[in-house]
């Protein structure tokens, strides 16, 4: 009884050591005077071990340690003449019995100590080390904030969890899924992972909807009402993070409730995958827990090392007398853990480093000696001794073993598992550096990284209920709450959506497409339908969408326009029906003048048209004069000519025949020309005639901004905001209309006697309006924004995306338009007002036409002026020659007709064309007479 009471006060005396080192901070003081010094290369160096025993990380780490101490006692290559003394402790799962453990274990004088296998006794530990100066070497801590500032002397020495996270995240992202619920032991180690876990969603968009918290001593009922709980949520989609000899017992009680069937996913962290593979031979009632779920297990590159050491581990495994020590990944970490503090310890040497303990003397001067902490030493090299272990690169049977910044493994990855059978298989792999691919890791760190949606890939999976296609990821609570929708109560445009006496208690367009779109869905949805507004006046739309983004309603289903400002605060479906702000303004009646056969042209083109009339006339004319009697007489009758050929041609009426090859080509030129304006200005002049002309004083949105009359618009639409805040209108000019007769009345008294100039409505309302008052308004401009209307869920609803789905459905099936058929058809007429001068012919329209009319023209023109150039030449040319005879014979007078070389060129032009030939004639064969005396006379001279 004494020895028993003596170790209880013992082990108090130690907790409230504990307890004032972690609270107190305290500063390593100098060496001590009576410090202990080794030489340079001790003979045997003291390194530690703690752990849980007795649990399937910790059986298989013994038996790894084991043999990594071996390995490098029986290696000449490292420690050349120095031995390690390996000190292992059980911290039996516990924070307190771990903490007094480590502290025992520290009295040894270690240079390092490898574990804890537990994240929770990690950080306790850690405050040791720290205050010691001691590096840890962690092969099980798999907490994320283990890597803070706050942990100096703590290495991991396998992944965390941080980036195990991260592939769970890609792993919802991959599959589609918005929504997980986290069932986690709520420790340092399942807190933190989860904490990680939610950013990670957060920046793939998607969120944890619920964190399932449990004791790390949790009983199967508490368990049991856990899982009840979470199973009546919406998700479906399961992320257990759990610790590894605790964690079946979720799926056993799960298996129980029926959670293990078709529709649900489970993803489980690399627990699950140590304890399976520590389990040999394989338990086939415990896979029959497991069908189907998918877990992460640390990568490992399959290399020739690994391989061998996975044969000794066969080799070893059943010589132990408690029983096989099953294999997992993290014996692989526990073994290169040694190796990392042994190759550290030898570059340590090499570098001329001792081992020296000193007492610390803030220890020693804060407590009695009854306490004996003077048996804890400061290992005075271990800082210099922690940085190189931070530089160390080799390969080990775990992969590359080297440090990054922030002291985690490079290339971080898992193995994607499915487990299915008797057995597992792998569908694929993760890494930080390509995501999610079914092509191992270490092939791809040679190229440049590319996680893009479009470059992860995965195999098949295999779900719960043997479902090989991927589950929705949710369902409708089934927590006997129906759906909370909100439904505007209308004053005006009951068509779309009111009140009804009979079940649902609502009607109209709108209720029928929500209610066929839901007909369309795989499963059913509980709904009550809840008026919102007093049915006196329409309510305010955006207080309706506030109200289902603050979680008063699930959704509001109405003619509710999807604009920017609600879509932040909401999710919308897919729009069932087009909509965008149209002004409406009374119109009236253009009357048709005298002048109305003048409206099909413009000014202008009436003007170029007359002007190619006279111009083709006066064409025809030069082309024709010559050759052509029609085209000849007096200049009076000459100009009549060609006015009348120029204008007669406009009904294809002209007399005068052309002769010439260059005129009859400019005249079928121009016919197709006139051909062209005279079937436009028919067509034109007739629409002019026959179709009512309406118009307005307001031209469309930007005319009424420019003015300062009022404006109507729908009491509780958007319009308003939009009018005040996007398009700068004074509210002062804004006027609430409640239903059609106020917009009837407002636009027929018009802004002078007290109405408006216009209403600004969404155009579904104002088509109704229109047919409704007998098409007594029209809207004027042009539909000035473009929108649509859908039905609005809370942030992240699952709902409205299934909805949007339905909803296409509708629309590609024609129920769609038979709804909209049922509900809104009416008689027609015409929304646009006709302006004057749409219908009006410019020049635009007919410039390649006139321009290929005036490139014949001038083509026509330059062949025939040059071909008379080379007749003149050719009679000038002549004319010259019997001027040199005449030089030999007697003078004689010359004609009057080259007396001026101007004169002459018209007088030639103006000749008939056989004229010309026949003087040109005569002209040849007088030279030849003539020339034929002079050259006998001047032979006889």
């Amino acid at each position: 009884m004494d020895m028993l009471l003596r170790r209880l006060l013992m082990a108090r005396i130690r907790l409230l050591f504990v307890v004032f080192i972690v609270c107190v901070p305290m500063e390593v003081m100098g060496k001590a005077g009576n410090a202990n010094v080794s030489s340079s290369r001790p003979s045997v160096v003291n390194i530690g071990a703690l752990f849980t025993l007795n649990s399937v990380i910790g059986r298989a780490a013994k038996r790894a340690l084991a043999a990594a101490v071996d390995d490098v006692n029986s290696d000449s290559s490292i420690l050349k003449g120095t031995k390690l003394n390996f000190i292992i402790v059980d911290t039996n799962c516990s924070g307190f019995i771990g903490t007094m453990e480590a502290l025992r274990l520290v009295e040894n004088d270690v240079v390092a100590a490898i574990g804890p296998q537990s994240s929770g006794i990690a950080h306790v530990i850690s405050h040791v080390v720290n205050e010691l100066h001691v590096p840890l070497l962690s092969f099980g801590a798999t907490d994320p904030t283990l890597s803070s500032l706050q942990y100096p002397y703590l290495i991991r020495t396998t992944q965390s969890d941080y980036f195990q996270m991260f592939a769970i995240a890609d792993l919802v992202t991959y599959f589609g899924w918005r929504e997980v619920i986290a069932v986690f032991v709520d420790d340092d180690y399942g807190r933190s992972g989860i904490s990680v876990l939610g950013d990670a969603l957060a920046k793939k968009r998607s969120k944890i909807s619920y964190k399932a918290a449990f004791n790390p001593g949790a009983t199967k009922n508490a368990i049991n009402d856990l899982l009840v709980e979470i199973n009546l949520m919406e998700s479906r989609v399961y992320v257990v993070h759990v610790n590894p000899d605790s964690g079946l017992q979720i799926f056993s009680v799960a298996q129980k409730l029926g959670m293990m069937s078709k529709g649900y996913v489970w993803i489980a962290t690399d627990w699950l995958p140590s304890v399976l593979d520590s389990t040999e031979p394989v338990d086939t009632n415990t896979m029959n827990l497991l069908q189907g779920v998918v877990a992460l297990r640390h990568y490992t590159p399959d290399t020739d090392m690994k391989t061998r050491f996975l044969s000794r581990w066969n080799n070893l495994k059943y010589k132990d007398r408690k029983g096989p020590a099953g294999f997992n990944s993290y014996a692989l970490f526990a073994y290169d853990s040694v190796w990392l503090a042994a190759r550290a310890l030898d570059a340590f040497f090499n570098e001329g480093g001792i081992v020296s303990f000193s007492d610390d003397p803030k220890l020693q001067d804060g407590n009695e000696s009854s306490l004996n902490l003077s048996l804890l030493r400061v290992f005075n090299e271990g800082q210099q001794y922690l940085q190189t272990l931070l530089r160390m690169n080799f390969t080990g049977v775990s992969g590359q073993i080297q440090f990054d910044p922030d002291k985690n493994l490079v290339h971080p990855a898992y193995d994607i598992i499915n487990i299915g059978g008797t057995g597992s298989r792998r569908i694929g792999y993760w890494s930080n550096h390509s995501g999610l691919s079914i092509v191992p890791p270490e092939i791809l760190y040679g190229k440049p990284s590319n996680t893009s949606p479009s470059n992860q890939h995965l195999y098949t999976t295999i779900w719960p209920g043997e479902n090989p296609e991927v589950p929705r990821g949710w369902v409708f609570p089934n927590n006997g709450k129906p759906l909370r929708i909100a439904v505007p109560n209308r004053a005006s445009y009951r068509d779309f959506v009111s009140k009804d006496k009979n079940p649902p208690g609502v009607k109209g367009y709108c209720i029928d497409v929500f209610e066929a779109a839901i007909n369309l869905l795989p499963y059913p949805v509980p709904r009550t339908y809840i008026l919102y507004g007093d049915g006196k006046r329409n309510p305010s739309y955006n207080g309706l969408v506030d109200a289902v983004a603050q979680n008063t309603y699930d959704a509001a289903v109405g003619d509710i326009a999807v604009v920017t400002n609600r879509t932040k605060i909401v999710d919308f479906t897919q729009p069932y029906m087009e909509s965008g702000l149209v002004v409406v303004a009374p119109v009236k009646e253009v009357k048709s003048s005298a002048w109305a056969f003048l409206k099909p042209f413009t000014v202008q083109m009436w003007c170029v048209t007359g002007a190619f009339f006279l111009l083709v006339g006066t064409v025809v004319w030069i082309l024709e004069h010559r050759i052509n009697h029609e085209f000849r007489g007096p200049p009076r009758q000459q100009l009549i000519t060609v006015f009348w050929f120029s204008f007669s041609t406009m009904f294809f009426s002209h007399r005068e025949n052309t002769a010439s090859t260059l005129g009859r080509l400019v005249v079928i030129i121009w016919l197709f020309v006139v051909l062209i304006i005279n079937s436009s200005y028919t067509a034109s002049l007739t629409s002019i005639l026959t179709v009512q002309e309406l118009t307005s004083g307001i031209g469309g949105i930007d005319s009424l901004i420019s003015s300062s009359e009022p404006i109507g618009v729908q009491d509780g639409s958007f319009t308003w905001n939009y009018l005040v805040q996007e398009l700068n209108i004074a509210e002062s000019r804004l006027v609430k209309l409640k239903n059609q007769d106020e917009y009837f009345s407002a636009l027929k008294l018009g802004p002078k006697s007290g109405g408006v100039a216009a209403i600004v409505d969404e155009l579904p309302y104002i088509e109704l309006f229109l047919s409704d008052s007998n098409c007594a308004f029209r809207t004027v401009g042009q539909e000035f924004t473009k929108s649509g209307w859908g039905f609005a869920f809370q942030k992240d609803s699952p709902l409205a995306v299934d909805l949007s789905t339905a909803i296409l459905q509708l629309s590609e099936n024609g129920d769609l338009q038979k709804i909209h058929n049922k509900w809104l058809t009416r008689a027609e007429c015409s929304m646009q007002i006709n302006e004057v001068d749409s219908s009006r012919l410019s020049l635009s329209s007919f410039w390649g036409l006139f321009l290929i009319c005036g490139l014949a023209c001038f083509i026509a023109l330059t062949i025939f002026f040059c071909r008379v150039l080379c007749q003149y030449r050719k009679f000038a040319v002549e004319e010259g020659q019997v001027a040199e005879v005449e030089e030999i014979q007697p003078a004689r007078p010359r004609r009057a007709l080259f007396s001026g070389s101007f004169k002459d060129w018209i007088d030639f032009v103006d000749r008939k064309e056989t004229e010309i030939k026949e003087m040109l004639g005569h002209k040849s064969n007088d030279n030849k007479r003539q020339a034929s005396p002079s050259i006998e006379e001047h032979s006889h001279a």
